[in-house]
């Protein structure tokens, strides 16, 4: 039989023909368009044959007419099928019921593991996870995606260099590599200290060796500051230069500023869609209708369930359309000016180390051309000049 699924889906049935009238009950079948199929003549003169289910009100008339009786042997197909799983409905319902929680409990959260992080550390995680919604019994897709728990745990705890994030079915495993914190050097080679740049001194710690220079002393760069050598001529002994010395150094920043900036910014205003994805459509739960802005962006994320270990195709998906509108940025002269001295500032301030300090700034150039103002800012700054310079045999 060609169409064996066609038969499996309308369903079909199995008789069994006796009497004289046979093959007249075959023939009239065919001229009334009977499909019938699997005719089998038996030891006892009777004859079985399948047949759609469909056609079966059909034959009580056929069989009345030539004088023969059928028997029903057996039905196949999807109404039997579901005749059946009516009649187990218990067995069924438990089924269905047991599928639909295995499938629930494959899309929570119930293990975070971190290897590579001391306990303080490892605390510290588990705190931040807490509180971006990643504990036990929470749904997978009601929580960021692994890049952006990745990248937000960088951001926000400091005494971590790396972290790497997985979501290996329903536990989260997260492998940290911890920031070595350095400890205070201690020098025991014997080095002088010496001008990393030009600069002028404005105050000094000698913890040890011999100082050499002294305050509002100018200094430029390679030129000794504390020796590593100490005592008299004749009895002197090499050390390990030791101190702080503090000097005035300059700097330069170069800023331009425009005084007209058209940008495009968010209102505030959104609409969010919630769907649920059957392979390739979605079908929208929650969000119904269209947005009405004219300008606008949208955001899209989509999560997969899965069921055990595989994803189904099968998912969750936010779709965000957020209002946006463009804006013209005005700047007056004055303003511009005030803007470009704080831009200035902040690029100086990422050239210095955290300790460094801005003493003084002063505008050496200002013009506007195209429609910027441009300033060369030079900046007086207090900040640490010494660095170590070890002693070679024969200085």
């Amino acid at each position: 039989m060609k169409n064996q699924w066609t038969n499996f889906f309308s369903g079909h049935v199995k008789i069994k023909i006796y009497g004289k009238g046979i093959e007249r009950f075959i023939n009239e079948c065919v001229r009334q368009n009977i499909m019938i199929w699997e005719v089998n003549k038996q030891k006892d003169s009777s004859v079985t044959c399948s047949l759609h289910l469909s056609d079966v009100h059909k034959l009580r008339r056929i069989v009345r007419k030539n004088d023969c009786k059928l028997k029903f042997l057996k039905g196949g197909g999807v109404p039997f099928l579901i005749r059946r799983a009516f009649y187990n409905s218990g067995f069924m319902i438990g089924t269905v019921f047991c599928i639909f929680i295995l499938f629930i409990l494959s899309n929570m959260v119930w293990g975070i593991e971190i290897e590579g992080a001391k306990p303080e550390t490892e605390h510290i995680i588990r705190k931040e996870l807490q509180a971006m919604g990643i504990k036990a019994g929470t749904f997978q897709f009601l929580v960021e995606d692994v890049e952006s728990v990745q990248k937000h745990l960088s951001e926000k705890i400091q005494n971590i260099t790396w972290v790497g994030v997985e979501l290996n079915g329903t536990t989260y495993h997260f492998q940290v590599v911890e920031k070595n914190q350095p400890k205070e050097t201690e020098y025991f080679s014997p080095r002088h200290l010496v001008a990393k740049k030009k600069a002028i001194i404005t105050n000094m710690f000698v913890e040890e060796g011999q100082p050499l220079v002294a305050i509002n002393d100018y200094v430029k760069e390679g030129d000794l500051l504390v020796s590593g050598f100490i005592g008299k001529e004749g009895q002197t002994k090499v050390v390990s230069a030791r101190g702080e010395i503090m000097g005035e150094t300059w700097y330069e920043a170069h800023v331009s500023v425009p005084l007209k900036t058209t940008f495009r910014v968010l209102t505030g205003s959104s609409k969010t869609t919630h769907y649920i994805r059957f392979f390739h459509f979605d079908l929208p739960v929650w969000g119904f209708g269209k947005h009405k802005f004219s300008e606008y962006q949208t955001d899209l994320e989509y999560k997969s369930f899965r069921f055990l270990k595989w994803d189904v195709p099968i998912g969750y998906k936010k779709k965000v359309v957020l209002e946006s509108e463009q804006v013209e940025r005005v700047y007056s002269e004055e303003e511009a000016i005030k803007t470009a001295m704080a831009n200035g500032r902040k690029e100086i301030k990422q050239r210095l180390d955290e300790h460094a300090m801005i003493k003084g700034e002063k505008v050496l150039r200002q013009s506007i051309n195209n429609g910027k103002v441009n300033l060369s800012i030079h900046y007086q700054v207090l900040e640490e000049i010494s660095v170590g310079q070890p002693i070679i045999q024969g200085d």
